[in-house]
């Protein structure tokens, strides 16, 4: 990847979210998975792991699941990729689920911590949460590196997870 691209992306994905913070609102509850539905960048049945499930809503009503974070944001960090016909201003919501509620909570506000003794499906993993407070105690009782919004996770934070 050229240092330009490197570049651009994090603008890009700024830019995405504004717009979805702009005109959008999540769906207060979204569709679950099915049993037999798999994540849609590693196939891993998400249904398996609910405490880790995250979505993100297209403005047709289509979702794309996902075992977890890390999973949800490689999708979004390369969404050509995974889903070539799909633009960021198509996204109308990015749910996530907040790691000591159990709830689903909006992606686009959720903290997260990085580097942390706590694994997911696929290993290490961004552990969201609701509130910065929340992710601040995790951090120091689970050895977190760091604190991160949407807008700071990059392709670098991916590769760090690897």
């Amino acid at each position: 990847m050229t240092r330009s691209s490197c570049l651009l992306l994090p603008a890009l994905l700024a830019g995405a979210t504004v717009l979805l913070s702009a005109g959008s609102k999540p769906s207060a509850a979204p569709k679950g998975p099915t049993p037999k539905g798999g994540c849609a960048v590693c196939g891993m049945h998400v249904a398996n792991f609910p405490e880790w499930a995250a979505v993100i809503t297209f403005k047709d009503g289509a979702q794309a699941w996902f075992d977890g974070p890390k999973d949800l944001f490689t999708y979004l960090l390369d969404l050509k990729r995974y889903a070539a016909k799909r633009n960021p201003a198509d996204i109308t919501a990015i749910q996530v689920k907040d790691y000591y509620g159990l709830k689903h909570i909006d992606g686009r506000k959720a903290f997260y911590v990085m580097g942390s003794d706590v694994m997911g499906p696929m290993g290490k993993e961004l552990v969201p949460f609701a509130t910065e407070a929340g992710a601040r105690d995790f951090l120091k009782d689970h050895q977190g590196q760091k604190i991160l919004v949407l807008p700071e996770i990059t392709l670098d934070t991916m590769k760090g997870l690897e």
